[in-house]
C-alpha cells in the first residue's frame, strides 16, 4: 500500500491520495459490512472510532506528505519511533504494565534516529528531504496515539466495523477540503486507487484481530518487518537505494525496541465482538 500510495502522493498529493483511498474503501468495505448484518455502533464504540479516524487522519497525511519527499525505506525506519511511544501511552491509558528496559531501549532508539536523520541529512541535504522527515517523525506520534486507540476499539468492534468505520471516518472529515487539496482523480488513476484501498481495508482489518488479542507493545515491534518491504519496493519501484545509515539508524531503532518490550507479554482477554 506504502509503495501505491507513494506513487499517487507524487502524481496528486497526499491530502488527494488519502481522500480518494479513504471513499473508495468505505464505499467497498460499507458493502461488505451491511451486507453480512452490520448494525451502526452505539455511542461508545463510534466515540472510539471518530476518535482513532481523526488521529489515524493526521498519521497517515503526514506519512504520506513526508513519504513522497524521502525514501521509503527511511521513511518507514523513521516512524519506527511510534512503537515506542505506544508503550509509554500503554502504560498511561490502557494500565498496561511497562518493562524496566523499556528506558534503556528508548534512548537506544533515540540514538538510531540520530544516527539515521544526521546522516542522510548529510548526503540529501535539501529543504523537500528534511521536512519530510520531519513530518514523518510528526506522524509516528500520531501514529502511537492510533495504535493505543485501536487497542480499545479492537475490544468493542470486529475487525470488519474498524475498517469501515476508519476509511468512512476519514473520508468524511477531508472531503469539505477536496475543493481546495483536491481535485478529482485522473481516470488512470482509479486501479491504484482501488488498489490502495484493498491494501488499506485488508490492513487494517488485520491489525484490529491483532490488537483484539494481544497488548498493544508486543504487537506494536511486529511492524519492524515493514523495512525490509519498504526496502524491497522502494528499489523495485522508484530504484531508491537504501544507504548505510538508513540502515544502521534502523538496526538501533529496532534494537532499542526489542531490549524495551522484552519478557513475557501476557495475552489480552478475547471479546465476543473480537472473536
Amino acid at each position: 500500500m506504502d509503495a501505491v500510495m507513494k506513487g499517487l502522493s507524487i502524481q496528486s498529493g497526499a491530502y488527494a491520495a488519502v481522500l480518494w483511498r479513504s471513499i473508495i474503501g468505505a464505499a467497498g468495505m460499507g458493502a461488505i459490512f451491511f451486507a453480512r448484518g452490520g448494525r451502526w455502533p452505539g455511542p461508545a464504540a463510534l466515540r472510539l472510532h471518530i476518535a482513532r479516524a481523526g488521529v489515524a487522519g493526521i498519521s497517515v497525511l503526514l506519512f504520506f506528505w513526508g513519504l513522497a519527499r524521502v525514501p521509503m525505506a527511511e521513511s518507514v525506519a523513521l516512524t519506527f519511533l511510534a512503537p515506542l511511544i505506544a508503550l509509554y501511552l500503554a502504560g498511561l491509558f490502557l494500565g498496561e504494565k511497562l518493562q524496566r528496559a523499556v528506558v534503556g531501549g528508548s534512548i537506544l532508539a533515540c540514538i538510531g534516529v540520530a544516527v539515521l536523520a544526521l546522516g542522510e541529512f548529510s548526503i540529501h541535504a535539501s529543504t523537500d528531504h528534511v521536512l519530510g522527515a520531519i513530518a514523518l517523525l510528526a506522524a509516528s506520534v500520531s501514529y502511537a496515539g492510533s495504535l493505543i486507540l485501536l487497542r480499545m476499539q479492537a475490544q468493542l468492534a470486529a475487525p470488519l466495523e474498524v475498517a469501515f468505520f476508519t476509511s468512512l471516518v476519514l473520508g468524511a472529515m477531508l472531503l469539505p477540503g477536496a475543493p481546495w487539496f483536491a481535485g478529482l482523480p485522473a481516470p488512470g488513476q482509479l486501479p491504484a486507487i482501488v488498489a490502495a484501498a484493498i491494501f488499506g481495508s485488508i490492513s487494517a482489518m488485520l491489525l484490529a484481530w491483532a490488537y483484539a488479542h494481544a497488548e498493544a507493545q508486543l504487537l506494536s515491534t511486529v511492524e519492524y518487518t515493514a523495512f525490509v518491504w519498504a526496502a524491497i519496493l522502494g528499489w523495485l519501484v522508484f530504484g531508491e537505494a537504501v544507504g548505510v545509515y538508513t540502515f544502521a539508524g534502523a538496526a538501533l531503532i529496532i534494537a532499542g525496541c526489542l531490549v524495551a518490550v522484552r519478557g513475557p507479554v501476557a495475552p489480552a482477554p478475547q471479546t465476543e465482538a473480537a472473536a
